[in-house]
């Protein structure tokens, strides 16, 4: 690997895990002088980092499916993407310290007093809760570390099967990445609120995670492109493919976030409408125009055009707006079941942020640095060269 690449990389590595420590500390800190408020912080910052390593793993499937240009310049940062896995299961377990402060199901005297508690108690228990959250997580380290060996075994050899193992695999893998992920954040987010439900919300998590996923890897491959092993390989085709894949995910994520809220208006049940109106009391308002703004009109109106996509530092400025406004859209889906009556800022919100994001870095650096930053072998790649050279 490149030397001035790896110092990039070490610099990164060093910046997370210091920044990971002192917003780890603060939330222990926290977590005995504010436990609520901890449970709460550290959920919102847990959900959104979780969010980017199933959507590296979701993007990574998808590549090895349809073998895009785009897939062969951005492989190794999915990979160390969906790598941190492991770091985010070991995060996972304050989650279960916080069920009691998160879910009403998990207190008790609660459920015996909501019919709708009564009617889910065998499926909303503490016990369950915990063997679904082992299970999903067995299956996406199941995926992760058998896309990764497969990928790695490709690089020392000119036999196409592994390759073949990653397509095989990437089609049920990504039924499987939906259906467990769809269960998860039913579980870990949706159940928050036990009178509402709606079966959009999980496409909606979906979606945005692969979307902050090209939206990383449009800003790592800006960053790091005009060095080598890119600096030969890389053009501003590749990031156009990005700007077009951003663009689309872009109007599908506002498309079905739309239609849940389109569909719940227009059923006008208390029970749906009231998910929404806590989200548009006191100061949630303003969250909500950060996010037209941030996570669809601007990105909407600039991705629109050739020359933008085209414009590396222009086309990384946008996909990092789309990386802030998902972590805003995070906290406007889960903070408000908890303070409805408005917006509460507290500094634990930026401690749980900072503090999982800091850790999820430093892994995803130590990941990145292990091996070469471009995929070798693989038979796809020749014929993916050749178009760009056609195109040329």
């Amino acid at each position: 690997m490149n030397e001035a690449v790896l110092l990039k990389l070490g610099r990164l590595q060093r910046a997370g895990a210091i920044f990971g420590l002192i917003g780890l500390a603060a939330g222990g800190l926290g977590a005995a002088l504010a436990p609520r408020q901890f449970s709460i912080s550290y959920l919102t910052g847990y959900t959104f980092w979780l969010g980017l390593s199933l959507g590296c793993l979701g993007v990574a499937m998808i590549h090895h499916l349809t073998g895009g240009r785009w897939g062969f310049v951005t492989r190794r940062f999915l990979e160390a993407g969906f790598m941190t896995l492991p770091l985010m299961a070991l995060l996972f377990v304050p989650v279960l310290f916080c069920m009691r402060e998160l879910y009403p199901w998990a207190r008790s005297g609660v459920g015996a007093a909501s019919d709708s508690l009564r009617q889910r108690a065998m499926y909303e228990n503490a016990s369950l809760f915990c063997a679904r959250a082992v299970a999903f997580f067995a299956v996406w380290l199941g995926m992760a570390f058998a896309l990764r060996k497969w990928s790695l075994q490709q690089d020392a050899t000119d036999d196409p099967l592994p390759t073949v193992r990653l397509r095989t695999l990437s089609g049920p893998g990504l039924v499987l990445y939906a259906l467990t992920a769809t269960f998860a954040f039913v579980d870990w987010v949706m159940s928050i609120e036990p009178k509402w439900s709606s079966t959009i919300f999980p496409l909606i998590v979906l979606i945005g995670q692969l979307l902050i996923a090209f939206a990383l890897v449009t800003v790592l491959l800006s960053w790091l492109g005009q060095r080598l092993p890119f600096r030969d390989v890389v053009t501003r085709t590749h990031f156009h493919d990005l700007g077009n894949l951003l663009l689309t995910l872009v109007v599908f994520w506002t498309y079905v976030s739309f239609s849940q809220l389109l569909i719940i208006y227009s059923g006008n049940l208390p029970r749906e409408i009231d998910w929404y109106r806590c989200r548009v009391a006191g100061g949630w308002k303003a969250v909500i125009v950060l996010l037209a703004l941030f996570h669809f009109f601007i990105p909407f109106f600039l991705l629109l055009f050739r020359a933008m996509k085209q414009n590396i530092a222009r086309l990384a400025v946008i996909a990092a707006l789309i990386f802030a406004a998902h972590i805003a859209e995070t906290f406007w889906t889960i903070e408000p079941s908890f303070f409805r009556e408005g917006m509460h800022l507290h500094w634990l919100d930026a401690a749980g942020i900072v503090g999982l994001g800091g850790a999820w870095v430093a892994g995803f650096a130590s990941s990145l640095k292990r091996h070469g930053l471009l995929p070798q072998n693989d038979p796809r790649i020749e014929y993916s060269i050749a178009q760009l050279a056609d195109a040329k």
